[in-house]
């Protein structure tokens, strides 16, 4: 919302220009956020964990290996698995509720800030975007309710009942059933393999992989 005031659109709009070419401004402004975003939120990153100390683009970088540059990850395999986490989520572009949203504000000649901070603050809630965090800190609070340690079917069932029966649901686990493998678990298992076959999230618990 603060990159607003650079809205070439909105300047645009207010102008005066023919509606024919509405199009281009707003196409600027859409490649202005993704040449910008980068920055904003690697900025936000460094200002919440990292005293502020801010990290200077590396132009040499492609995109995603120069957002990780600037989180403060350089190493090859983050920038790997960087540019797999964005492509994987460049898939959302049709109705689900940030795409959705952006395309709604934009359709009433909001510019192209206005349309993604919308679509930003839908993909926020918890059956959207953050979905994905809800998913760890609850598998990783049901490891640590358990030991840490392999259990037997019946007390991971246990355990998912009581969060059931408290009224709560089990996050990430109330998806359609596919009829095929989605592609984008299968290279994030794949990267997983190659990458941290050990890890005890990926690997070690197979009484809770069993429960999916």
């Amino acid at each position: 919302m603060v990159l607003q005031t650079e809205s070439k659109f909105f300047e645009a709009y207010q102008r005066g220009v023919p509606k024919a070419d509405y199009w281009k401004y707003a196409f600027e402004d859409s490649l202005d956020l993704i040449a910008r975003l980068p920055q904003v939120a690697a900025h936000i990153y460094r200002n919440l964990y990292h005293d502020g100390k801010i990290i200077d683009p590396d132009t040499s970088l492609d995109w995603s290996a120069n957002f990780a540059h600037q989180l403060g990850f350089d190493q090859k395999d983050f920038y790997d698995l960087m540019r797999l986490y964005l492509v994987i989520h460049s898939d959302h572009e049709g109705g689900n509720v940030s795409a959705h949203t952006t395309h709604l504000v934009g359709s009433a000649l909001s510019d192209p800030y206005l349309s993604f901070s919308a679509g930003l603050n839908g993909l926020a809630g918890p059956l959207h975007g953050l979905a994905n965090q809800e998913v760890l800190r609850w598998t990783i609070n049901l490891w640590e309710k358990l030991g840490k340690k392999d259990v037997s079917n019946e007390e991971l069932s246990n355990a998912v009942w009581a969060t059931l029966n408290s009224g709560q649901v089990v996050p990430g686990f109330g998806h359609a059933v596919l009829r095929k493998t989605d592609p984008r678990y299968t290279s994030q298992r794949e990267f997983a393999l190659k990458h941290l076959p050990e890890d005890p999230l990926f690997n070690g618990q197979p009484n809770l992989r069993n429960c999916t």
